[in-house]
């Protein structure tokens, strides 16, 4: 067994958090304390199918509840066109009462007079779980009157979402207007940790990119470009590359409008210290399809009536090789259609080669973290992220709008 299932590497953080945390706020007995939490999770048949964000902010919840909070916690749950049964944070509150052994209460709406009634029959350590907040028009909208409707509810407010930091919606950010406001651990941890990435990285950096669109990682491209020491591409996206390059991409997934982006990543790639490394050989299927007629390539082509779904057997001991040499690794993005089976093996060689690497290592959400999760490697990364878009906007050097706001430290 790798010596990396028991030992976990020094956490690489960024120095300094410029915002007030949980840690620092006076928070009496008996207090009504709203929580932005992130219990964005995937339901299946009406129940959880993965409470990955909910056992996340177990932590700053016990917290509370230590202090002696009323608790009154506010989630968005997918994106529902008005209120739909089906996107009900009921199944999520279900988990937490079962995790926390009881003293967990779902509202019937996000806000109004029942629960408002509600909140007030809290006991010390008791948590009102809010409806989902997107039900609410002016969630997105960032609307006042629903942002103050919010804060009546509490009298601190605590932002641990960061899945949902990079948005400026009215339970993020709307109800530091009316509140006090502060970083929950979960947060704070996430935000130092990603930003540490860039800012403080061990050498060699290795970063590993994958998943189907290269517009919506150009940013990140080019700036690990001048960040990075190793930048490998996996996934869908490879394939505008080689569009770029002129070779042969069949009836694999090529996203148009990505080629002459790749094209210029390729041009920046070569006045820069960091190595862009592309996938040597891969694995195609004449369909996508787990029953489908699949075989290697030689070279990184795909001839026509094929198409590319998964890195091949030397790009996944090539990929393999950088990562082990790394002393700071940040993956974010599968390498192929890892959801079918026979096209699983290049997730799974980058995830293993993740979790068996010395350095730190941090995985930055979305289907990299479910890959993870599904491979059973989750607990043997240095960081995994609750939170993909977040994490990917805060490395390209972007203000979270959910931490700006929060109260100055």
């Amino acid at each position: 067994m790798s010596s990396r299932a028991t030992r976990r590497p020094r956490l690489v953080t960024a120095r300094g958090f410029a915002k007030r945390a949980l840690r620092d706020a006076a928070v009496e007995p008996g207090q009504p304390v709203l929580v932005r939490v992130d219990f964005n999770v995937p339901l299946d048949g009406g129940r959880v199918g993965d409470d990955t964000r909910i056992r996340a902010a177990l932590p700053t919840i016990e917290l509370l509840r230590e202090r002696g909070a009323r608790l009154v916690l506010c989630s968005h749950l997918d994106r529902p066109k008005g209120r739909d049964p089906e996107t009900s944070l009921a199944p999520a509150s279900e988990v937490l009462r079962d995790l926390l052994g009881g003293g967990v209460y779902q509202a019937p709406d996000v806000v109004g007079p029942e629960v408002r009634r509600g909140a007030s029959r809290l006991e010390s350590g008791e948590a009102l779980v809010l409806e989902n907040t997107r039900w609410e028009p002016g969630e997105t909208k960032n609307d006042p009157k629903l942002a103050k409707e919010l804060a009546e509810l509490g009298e601190l407010f605590v932002n641990d979402a960061f899945g949902a930091a990079h948005r400026a919606h009215a339970s993020t950010v709307g109800v530091t207007e009316y509140l006090p406001a502060v970083a929950g651990p979960l947060l704070e941890r996430e935000v130092r940790t990603v930003r540490g990435v860039i800012d403080q990285p061990e050498r060699p950096l290795v970063v590993v990119l994958g998943g189907a669109k290269v517009t919506d990682k150009i940013e990140l491209i080019d700036r690990f470009l001048e960040l990075a020491d190793v930048l490998l591409i996996g996934g869908a996206m490879c394939f505008s590359f080689f569009r770029a390059q002129g070779r042969s991409t069949g009836d694999s997934l090529v996203e148009a409008e990505g080629v002459d982006l790749a094209r210029r990543a390729i041009l920046k790639s070569e006045d820069s210290r960091c190595r862009l490394l592309l996938p040597v050989d891969l694995v195609i299927a004449d369909r996508f399809d787990a029953g489908a007629d699949r075989r290697e390539t030689e070279e990184p082509a795909v001839p026509p009536g094929w198409m590319g779904l998964d890195i091949g057997p030397r790009t996944r001991e090539r990929f393999a090789s950088e990562i082990a040499a790394a002393g700071t690794v940040f993956w974010n993005g599968p390498m192929g259609a890892f959801e079918l089976e026979p096209f699983a093996a290049g997730t799974l060689a980058v995830a293993e080669a993740v979790a068996s690497a010395p350095g730190t290592t941090v995985v930055g959400g979305g289907d990299s973290a479910a890959a993870l999760t599904s491979f059973g490697l989750a607990d043997r990364v240095t960081h995994l992220s609750t939170g993909g878009g977040a994490a990917l906007e805060l490395l390209e050097g972007k203000v979270l709008p959910g931490v700006e706001a929060l109260d100055d430290a």
